[in-house]
């Protein structure tokens, strides 16, 4: 904007990645046989030219759009004029009526300093499994093995990645024996309500992220949410490591602790396993020391964290900010209302519990398992009628309602990609109990969401300046 007097930006969308639609809900696609959305920017230096920066769109079938930009030029795009203003300076109209209120709310950043991206592995298929046991041995196999390079990769499937040796690899491992090998195959939440074995440890995960992670290899909660959304805006609950995919499909995912355990002086997470250390609150000393002040006591740190789960969980506050979440990690706004606070913060944790499928609520599931057949997971298909989940023709999850069978948290409709990630496999009764019991957290949130819809719009009217 500095460097050129008028700007115009023609967006052709066909972002196959946000699942773009034209705005009449018709088909939309890409100019490119790519996923990446494209558009068409023109940026023009001239004296006397008065300076402005131009947005305009076009939506539709490739042969269309072709045809259109045979046809058009700068003269013809009817363009409106925008104003792109900081941070992020956007080259594209945004609805901002609430963003002088929502800036004012608190940063998630400065609410929990520290955070950082969950961890990456490079080979999910390789570190991870459904069974620990299978997964422990299949790291013992690549321990024990005799292959050069390039059969390792052959042998166990494992990808060529620029800046990894698989040798590095082979050789770190030699210095444990099999025994030490089981120290380091942790429980890891893979995606919402999915929870899996992974071999943590810093010679096959490709990015650890201890300096976040060791922090929930002990007794901790973690928020996990995003720095932007391509999708609906969505958190989740941890209580072990996450992956950096956790809610999210596209955008990177963040986690931040609750609590903080003293350093060992070791980077080494067997240290951190096995030593108690202290904990302290991972909360910013400005909001804390606010929201003392101005309720006239001692904050409890997971009221805290409880009510920003709430508050993340409102329709209203999704709705109202989306322009807003899509950018940037959310803003909460705290209310000046004690009684107020701890309403949100005792249904935020009631969330929580439903999530780590630890509730009361979930002792009388609403969901059966029904049919006789293998338990094989074939595809899975939803029939609204007859409110049931069928995994094979024979098999089906029966009392789903239609607004539990289309829940999303981020980027993941919850029950249909628990099961489409266990394509093939035969489902015992702990998988049975445990989908019976994500049906009934999922029936259980959507109504708390409601008891937060009720609440949120009273917190905005008095809010704590952070």
């Amino acid at each position: 904007m500095q460097s050129f007097d008028q700007i115009y930006v023609l967006d052709l969308h066909g972002n196959s990645l946000k699942k773009e639609r034209c705005p009449d809900g018709s088909k939309d696609e890409n100019v490119f046989d790519i996923q990446q959305g494209v558009a068409i920017g023109l940026f023009i230096k001239k004296a006397g030219l008065k300076r402005k920066v131009c947005h305009a769109d076009l939506w539709g079938f490739r042969e269309e759009k072709y045809g259109w930009l045979e046809k058009n030029d700068i003269s013809t795009v009817q363009s409106e004029e925008i104003q792109p203003k900081s941070p992020s300076y956007f080259f594209m109209p945004r609805d901002e009526a609430f963003l002088e209120r929502y800036e004012k709310f608190s940063k998630i950043t400065e609410v929990f300093p520290l955070n950082g991206v969950g961890m990456t592995t490079a080979r999910d298929n390789f570190v991870m499994d459904f069974d620990k046991s299978i997964l422990l041995n299949r790291i013992r196999q690549f321990k024990h093995s005799k292959f050069d390079d390039n059969d390792l990769h052959a042998a166990f499937e494992i990808r060529k990645k620029k800046g990894w040796s698989i040798r590095k690899a082979w050789k770190m491992l030699q210095e444990m024996t099999d025994s030490q090998l089981e120290d380091y195959v942790l429980p890891v939440l893979y995606r919402p309500f999915d929870s899996r074995w992974i071999f943590y440890h810093d010679a096959l995960v490709w990015r650890t992220v201890k300096r976040v992670m060791r922090h929930l290899v002990r007794g901790n909660l973690g928020l996990i949410t995003t720095r932007q959304f391509k999708e609906k805006a969505g958190a989740f609950i941890a209580r072990t490591i996450m992956t950096h995919k956790t809610v999210s499909a596209y955008d990177i995912n963040y986690l931040f602790p609750l609590y903080c355990y003293s350093e060992t002086g070791k980077n080494d997470l067997l240290s951190d396993l096995n030593r108690q250390g202290e904990k302290k609150p991972n909360l910013g000393p400005s909001p804390f020391q606010l929201l003392k002040s101005v309720y006239g006591r001692q904050i409890d740190p997971e009221d805290v964290f409880y009510y920003i789960y709430a508050v993340l969980y409102s329709p209203t506050y999704r709705t109202k900010y989306a322009e807003f979440l899509k950018t940037d990690f959310p803003r909460v706004a705290f209310t000046k209302d004690q009684r107020l606070f701890k309403k949100l913060a005792d249904l935020g944790k009631k969330l929580v519990d439903l999530h780590l499928l630890k509730s009361s609520a979930l002792a009388k599931p609403i969901c059966r398992f029904q049919g006789k057949e293998n338990n094989r997971v074939e595809k899975q298909n939803y029939n609204p009628k007859e409110r049931r989940v069928y995994i094979n023709k024979a098999q089906y999850f029966e009392g789903v309602e239609p607004e539990v069978w289309k829940y999303q948290i981020g980027g993941y409709q919850v029950l249909d990609k628990w099961l489409k990630d266990r394509k093939t496999r035969i489902l015992n009764t702990e998988d049975i109990k445990h989908y019976c019991g994500v049906v009934t957290a999922l029936a259980n949130t959507i109504e708390i969401q409601r008891e937060i819809d009720e609440l949120y719009p009273e917190v905005e009217k008095d809010v704590v300046s952070i």
